[in-house]
């Protein structure tokens, strides 16, 4: 009788707690059993390991075989143990040796033919491997090479088969050890066809989508059909400022959860933009066993909710807590899982069903546009830090030549101002708490006036002022200002307008009818 230990990794969330896979080999009836709160795809790994073996030119013991995967309380699932599961067969039936094992931990799903397949959520188990007191070399499928190896100082070996593993853990050939890729070699690399040059008019949309980018602020736009709403938004990733190392993989991490890395995407903000019938589990994560949702695919990006009005009252509803906190919590009967999301929530809708509230050509009653405008809950808009109206442009504004900045010049100005906020609090304006509010955006007593008189007249909750203090703070920093002056809070001000009444103001020459 024999017992092998396998070291690995699980996946609760964005953690990646350790796993050992212990072999037991013993006397009795043939079987092959798998205990520690295995899910289907982990009892299914008793197939595609016996036929990897016998295809990989190894013997698969006709023993009475039970695999135990400790800790015993954590669920498992995904075919991410078939290796090590394959590999403790092999070490507890003495095909091979013991050596090397306690300083490597491995994962990979088996074919049938012995190949290795990736799995989801390398670079998180990458990044909790590095993360231990003594951190192991770790053992991935070639098809996540480039996912692992983005961990500086992790050594990662990378194999293709079940007969390379045994080779390099047999002595007979080493595996040789991936190189983490350049960060230079990898940013930027996807390009965006979208560009601010390209936006004729919009003059107070650009500059609130500007204001939004440098802060990180929500943002709601209020508009028409056609009058350019989901233009400016697919744009703002152009000028978004890039992700620090940390944060890089943070964000990568949590696209690996659902398999959706792209290495072209390393230090770039995501931009995620659901269709309207997303379900609420689909928004903010969830399933048996808890899958991050949008809301996290977009952490530290930009989630984009078109149609806002038409998406279910439910999901949107559980967008309230991340806007606050940052984090979703997932709650069920055996476990509880986290997973971040300080997202950047950019939001349009139509002001009525048919678009055109307030102009001869609404069909709509009354009640009809109280009941569409009142599927956006008060809670949920108190939270959105900048709402404006979108109006149509004039068409002989959108015959004429351009007349708006690039996104490489506002690009700029917006991570000069993302720099002073990272040098002054370490994180963007919007995600400032009620102390750091006090300390970072400190007002004047001519601005603190203007901010008291705005916020009695209008009936505004205390977090509609702080978040009003913030944009101030944010429209500041875009100015190069230490101080901020009641120009910078009267614009402030002037985007937490009420949004649902009659448009009777039009851009200049543009006739709506």
């Amino acid at each position: 009788m024999a017992i092998a230990v396998v070291r690995s990794r699980g996946l609760a969330g964005l953690s990646a707690p350790s796993v050992e896979v212990e072999v037991h080999v013993g006397t009795g009836l043939p079987a092959f059993h798998i205990v520690g709160l295995p899910e289907a795809e982990v009892r299914e790994s008793r197939e595609r390991v016996r036929a990897a073996l016998t295809h990989s030119g190894f013997e698969f013991p006709n023993r009475r075989i039970a695999v135990n995967l400790a800790p015993a309380d954590l669920p498992k699932e995904s075919g991410r143990f078939d290796l090590p599961i394959a590999i403790g067969l092999l070490v507890a039936s003495g095909q091979l040796p013991t050596q090397g094992l306690q300083e490597l931990e491995m994962i990979g799903e088996l074919s049938l033919t012995g190949a290795l397949r990736p799995v989801r959520g390398a670079l998180a188990m990458a990044l909790a491997c590095h993360s231990g007191a003594a951190a192991p070399a770790l053992l991935v499928p070639r098809g996540n090479c480039i996912e692992a190896a983005l961990v500086r100082d992790l050594c990662v070996y990378g194999a293709s088969s079940l007969a390379e593993v045994c080779a390099h853990l047999g002595g007979t050939e080493a595996l040789p050890r991936i190189e983490s890729v350049p960060a230079a070699d990898l940013a930027g690399t996807r390009e965006h066809g979208e560009d601010f040059a390209d936006v004729r008019g919009h003059r107070e949309a650009k500059r609130a989508l500007e204001i939004a980018a440098a802060g990180s602020h929500s943002l709601l736009m209020v508009g028409p059909p056609g009058a350019g709403k989901s233009m400016l938004a697919t744009r703002l990733p152009t000028i978004l400022p890039p992700l620090d190392e940390d944060t890089a993989l943070e964000t990568a991490a949590i696209a690996g959860l659902r398999g959706g890395f792209d290495p072209r995407s390393w230090r770039t903000r995501p931009f995620r933009a659901p269709h309207h019938s997303a379900s609420a589990a689909a928004l903010v994560g969830g399933g048996a066993h808890p899958r991050p949702g949008e809301a996290s695919l977009a952490h530290h990006g930009v989630l984009f909710l078109d149609e806002l009005p038409e998406f279910n009252r439910a999901a949107l509803e559980g967008l309230r807590e991340p806007l606050e906190t940052g984090h979703i919590a997932i709650a069920r009967a055996l476990h509880r899982v986290e997973f971040p999301a300080r997202f950047q929530l950019v939001a349009a809708m139509n002001p009525c069903a048919c678009g055109h509230f307030g102009s001869p050509r609404c069909r709509c009653t009354p009640n009809q546009v109280l009941h569409y405008q009142r599927r956006i809950s008060g809670p949920l808009l108190d939270r959105i830090d900048l709402q404006i109206r979108i109006l149509p442009v004039a068409q002989h504004t959108l015959g004429g030549d351009a007349d708006g900045e690039p996104s490489a010049t506002i690009a700029e100005r917006v991570c000069l101002a993302h720099q002073r906020q990272q040098c002054r609090q370490g994180k963007p304006n919007a995600a400032l708490g009620a102390a750091e509010i006090h300390r970072h955006c400190a007002l004047p007593a001519e601005s603190a006036a203007l901010l008291e008189r705005a916020a009695m007249r209008l009936h505004w909750s205390s977090r509609s002022a702080h978040r009003v203090q913030k944009l101030a703070r944010t429209i500041c920093d875009l100015d190069g200002e230490t101080t901020i002056a009641p120009a910078h809070v009267a614009e402030a001000i002037g985007y937490r307008r009420a949004l649902f009444a009659p448009a009777t103001a039009q851009a200049p020459g543009v006739p709506l009818h």
